[in-house]
């Protein structure tokens, strides 16, 4: 299906954002899995070492009755840090990655955290469009950050702390 204009139409599909719950970790895992190369997706040890941080915030999406995809992310004293967006293949496109990190961003900033970073590859020209249509700027270049030999972009963007903060 296609609107005018060429772009493509994605049906809609409703879903909530909840917390983490440690009944997710088999889920969250399987889809760390499907949506990063063998190579770079998490490992069981290392998703449940990050899961483990300080200050740690984990926001998941539900769709059609299943966890669809999730925003780990951590932070205290200033700073924050986005450890990982994952949204499977079939729910992208749908606004879901753009709440998982609004919410995962307002909890940051009740932390009182004011600045928040990530990492992400220099030859993924979606996810940087998705970075910096959130607000984030490259902020330099990590040489060799991925095996194989890929840079990454490290990004930041400044949050706003709620009122009263």
């Amino acid at each position: 299906m296609r609107r005018r204009g060429g772009l493509p139409r994605f049906p809609l599909v409703i879903f909530k954002l909840r917390t983490y719950q440690p009944a997710d970790f088999a889920k969250l895992y399987q889809i760390d899995q499907a949506c990063y190369e063998p190579e770079i997706a998490y490992s069981r040890r290392e998703l449940r070492h990050y899961m483990r941080f300080p200050g740690l915030e984990c926001v998941v999406a539900e769709a059609e009755s299943r966890v669809v995809g999730f925003c780990l992310a951590a932070g205290e004293e200033g700073l924050g840090y986005v450890i990982t967006m994952d949204v499977l293949a079939a729910y992208r496109r749908r606004g879901i990655a753009s709440a998982l990190l609004e919410s995962v961003e307002q909890r940051l900033a009740a932390r009182q955290v004011s600045v928040v970073w990530l990492e992400t590859a220099t030859d993924n020209d979606a996810a940087i469009a998705f970075w910096q249509r959130h607000g984030y700027r490259k902020h330099g270049v990590r040489k060799d950050y991925y095996p194989g030999g890929r840079d990454a972009y490290t990004m930041r963007k400044f949050i706003v702390q709620p009122a009263g903060a």
